[in-house]
């Protein structure tokens, strides 16, 4: 599929959560770690919790035998109305934010912004192909989003 192709899979549902429904299932990368020939594992689980009233991620990154970095993160209603999320990880941190556009990654681009002690973040999920999922994390600077984490997921379940 050609980039910015629409995949034919990636179709929202309705109500607040309906832009989540694309990535409702099990989604699987591996990829080059921070230091040389180590080779990290993502697993990212998206289902409907709490009467389908949130969306819950888990992911875990394997960084090796004995070695993961998890998150936990809520998504649904903010204080705002709005679709926010909620993310906790086991490194101790956590951080929320809301929904925001990221029609300049892709026209049907996923994308949620945080403020988080370091400024402000970006992640970006898309469809790159037929159960294939992009994903990004960028922060945000002067001359606009710097990317350093940029993935492809590919459908489990």
């Amino acid at each position: 599929m050609a980039d910015g192709a629409i995949s034919n899979d990636w179709k929202p549902g309705r109500g607040l959560l309906g832009p989540l429904k694309p990535l409702l299932g099990i989604w699987e990368t591996e990829t080059d770690g921070p230091q040389p020939g180590l080779r990290l594992r993502c697993t990212r689980t998206f289902r409907l919790v709490l009467g389908g009233g949130w969306v819950q991620l888990e992911a875990r990154w394997a960084m090796g035998p004995g070695s993961a970095y998890e998150e936990t993160a809520l998504f649904g209603r903010g204080a705002d109305g709005r679709l926010a999320f909620f993310s906790f990880t086991s490194d101790g941190k956590r951080s929320e934010g809301g929904i925001a556009d990221g029609a300049d990654v892709h026209p049907q681009a996923l994308a949620f912004e945080a403020d988080m002690p370091a400024g402000r973040a970006r992640f970006v999920y898309w469809p790159e192909a037929e159960n294939k999922l992009g994903f990004a994390v960028e922060s945000c600077t002067k001359k606009g989003w710097n990317r350093f984490v940029k993935h492809t997921y590919r459908r489990v379940e």
